[in-house]
């Protein structure tokens, strides 16, 4: 998988960090002594987190030493430490009152298990928060995948990006099957976007790295400007010259059974 670059993703901290926000006050409060962020990134909403619970351990795990190089700089007073879900939650000894996910296990295989894994690291009473960019109901990710697909492109890629969300039917049953009682919910946030090559670079940071990541400079530059291409075709500009960018989320919600 490609590298992270925080200074990238942090050009949008602001819209990435509302939905952490909304996951965030979706949890009631409870006897939270210690809370992980699963997925943190650049420590944005490992930041919301801590703004709301205080008085609790707050630590947020990530991947990527980039991201959390980014994290300790900006929030010195959270703990962050180095954490792949794909093969760590055997390692972790501690238990946690919340586990809270914001935009991360789109990037992971095997949601069923996943999920399952999250809960068994919840103290009794504990709640699981998640949510999930939908992919199959964005304009972008299609047009991503449209091109990337393409005659002009598909031989360039050795290893399109795999898009692992599930249908919320399928979280449903998962949900019901692993916790007592659970919510789910949707959101569509419409961004205001100053031009068609913000919404790029937004996906610069996170869906564009998969491919530019296998593609030289030259060809990164021509992929780019055949994406903003589709873009332009697709975002109309409104009256005052901005876009709306419309991004749906999926959320939920669990209690651990």
């Amino acid at each position: 998988m490609a590298n992270w670059n925080a200074q990238q993703y942090k050009k949008f901290e602001y819209e990435r960090t509302l939905p952490a926000k909304d996951l965030a006050n979706a949890i009631p409060f409870r006897n939270s002594q210690r809370i992980i962020d699963i997925g943190c990134g650049i420590g944005n909403s490992t930041r919301v987190l801590k703004n709301k619970f205080y008085d609790s351990y707050v630590v947020g795990a990530d991947n990527s030493e980039n991201m959390l190089l980014s994290a300790r700089n900006d929030h010195p007073d959270i703990e962050f430490m180095l954490f792949d879900a794909n093969k760590d939650f055997d390692n972790l000894t501690e238990r946690y009152d919340i586990v809270f996910s914001n935009a991360c296990i789109q990037w992971l295989p095997d949601h069923k298990s996943l999920l399952t894994k999250m809960m068994n690291i919840l103290n009794d009473s504990g709640i699981l928060a998640i949510q999930i960019p939908l992919h199959t109901k964005h304009p972008m990710h299609r047009i991503i995948t449209n091109v990337a697909g393409s005659i002009k492109w598909k031989n360039m890629f050795d290893s399109p990006r795999k898009l692992n969300n599930l249908t919320a039917e399928e979280y449903f049953d998962i949900l019901s099957s692993i916790s007592t009682d659970f919510s789910m919910w949707e959101t569509t946030y419409m961004h205001r976007m100053p031009s068609h090559n913000s919404i790029i670079e937004w996906y610069k940071g996170t869906g564009l790295r998969p491919y530019l990541a296998q593609l030289d400079m030259q060809n990164a530059a021509e992929f780019e400007k055949d994406i903003l291409s589709e873009t332009q075709r697709h975002y109309k500009v409104r009256n005052n010259g901005e876009i709306i960018f419309e991004f749906p989320r999926l959320f939920f919600t669990a209690d651990k059974k």
